[in-house]
């Protein structure tokens, strides 16, 4: 089956791009000021070395607190699926959909020229969204629930209570990490607005 659209006529050509070497705290400053959630990482060169997601970063935050040290390279994903300009929207779909992974570089012998993800084929495609939604939640849900049993370890580790859980908040519905607040199960955000009033 064919979409008839090209994945270079829907991709994103001003994909935001950083240098192996920079720090995970600059590439989370990179990535909220241009409010995309991954970043590539090429070389002078403009090859393909890697990419970063925000699920790598919470990862190194539940584990490391000093973010300034560790720099890109040590954490970007090295083995990339990546996707040519000529191919169909369809073909890229399966390989998003295969790999459980809502990005891919669109890269010409090695060099990145741009990005496609999943917003971009809804944008193209609205029809496509059922597909999409099938496996988007799986990666999504597999990150939160990595970091949530990362920061109890870190919690049991230094002595800590174990009172974190995951599940929905009983305040604003959210799934996520949840304490048990005077016999409430809230996330974290409404336990730090309890504590304000």
């Amino acid at each position: 089956m064919k979409i008839g659209v090209k994945v270079g006529d829907v991709m994103t050509r001003n994909f935001v791009s950083v240098t192996p070497d920079i720090s995970i705290a600059e590439c989370s400053r990179i990535m909220i000021a241009n409010k995309v959630g991954s970043l590539i990482i090429k070389s002078s060169q403009q090859k393909l070395e890697g990419i970063i997601t925000e699920g790598d970063i919470i990862g190194v935050i539940a584990k490391s607190k000093n973010l300034e040290k560790i720099k890109a390279k040590d954490v970007m994903i090295k083995k990339i699926v990546t996707i040519g300009p000529a191919e169909d929207m369809y073909e890229a779909l399966k390989k998003m959909r295969g790999k459980k992974i809502r990005w891919l570089p669109v890269v010409i012998k090695d060099r990145v020229i741009g990005m496609l993800t999943v917003k971009d084929i809804i944008r193209i495609e609205p029809s496509l969204f059922d597909i999409v939604s099938e496996f988007q939640p799986i990666r999504e849900e597999s990150e939160k629930l990595k970091a949530i049993k990362e920061r109890k370890k870190r919690i049991l580790e230094a002595g800590g209570k174990d009172e974190i859980e995951e599940g929905q908040c009983e305040e604003c519905e959210n799934y996520g990490p949840i304490y048990k607040i005077d016999g409430r199960m809230i996330c974290e955000d409404c336990k730090n607005e309890e504590e304000k009033d």
